[in-house]
């Protein structure tokens, strides 16, 4: 099963200095058919503005990863974690029993970027933060972790629950294929490009909610960069 959420559809609210669309319930944005695609709660598409950002505030018990689509984005919390994440580059928070962080785009341009939150299947532990950068060309023309909460799951950043998040790069024409379980679902949104999965297309920024397969084929209608989260 596969069911589209136009990116025109989405929930969100224009504050200026961020313009937010929710591809499920949050903030001021609530509908009751869109709390969440297992434990995938969250997937934000956020867009903002150069020098501006979210001052300090807290968070506990979620996994909070973050994929850069354009500009980059500044972390800081209160463990004396700092970096700074650029575009096709990932940061994972696993805050745990705690942690109060702020998020920056200190540059000069806008700052686009995807935030995704996982309820955690592990809590009680301390909170903790890392990135790491995923050249493109690993991704070239097929599905590579960048997350996981599976030990065997190499180089991707770890994160507390039982999920991984996914990314890809296809020229047009390309097609990759991806292994989920009929027990398990994913949720896919194009950065960019348009592609077909199962004869259903899905344009940058929409959402792609997909169930009960063993696996299936994504094809790029143009040159793409996808973003996938593997949920139990």
């Amino acid at each position: 099963m596969i069911e589209l959420r136009p990116f025109a559809r989405l929930g969100g609210e224009n504050h200026g200095w961020l313009d937010a669309k929710h591809h499920f319930s949050f903030a001021n944005y609530y509908d009751p058919k869109r709390m969440g695609w297992g434990n995938l709660r969250v997937w934000n598409d956020d867009t903002i503005a150069p020098h501006t950002g979210f001052p300090p505030h807290p968070h506990r018990d979620m996994e909070i990863i973050t994929y850069v689509r354009e500009g980059a984005i500044t972390h800081e919390d209160n463990l004396g974690n700092k970096g700074r994440t650029e575009a096709g580059d990932v940061q994972v928070m696993s805050a745990g029993t705690g942690i109060a962080h702020s998020e920056y785009n200190r540059e000069d341009v806008t700052t686009r970027i995807f935030q995704i939150w996982i309820l955690p299947t592990r809590t009680g532990e301390k909170p903790g933060w890392g990135a790491k950068p995923f050249p493109k060309g690993e991704r070239g023309g097929r599905f590579v972790t960048l997350a996981s909460g599976y030990a065997d799951d190499g180089d991707a950043l770890p994160i507390r629950t039982d999920a991984r998040v996914v990314g890809a790069t296809l020229k047009a024409g390309e097609t990759a294929e991806y292994a989920l379980g009929s027990d398990r679902r994913a949720y896919l949104v194009p950065a960019t490009g348009a592609v077909e999965i199962d004869g259903v297309r899905v344009n940058a920024r929409d959402g792609a909610a997909i169930s009960d397969v063993e696996r299936f084929t994504v094809t790029a209608i143009e040159d793409s960069e996808l973003v996938l989260v593997d949920a139990a």
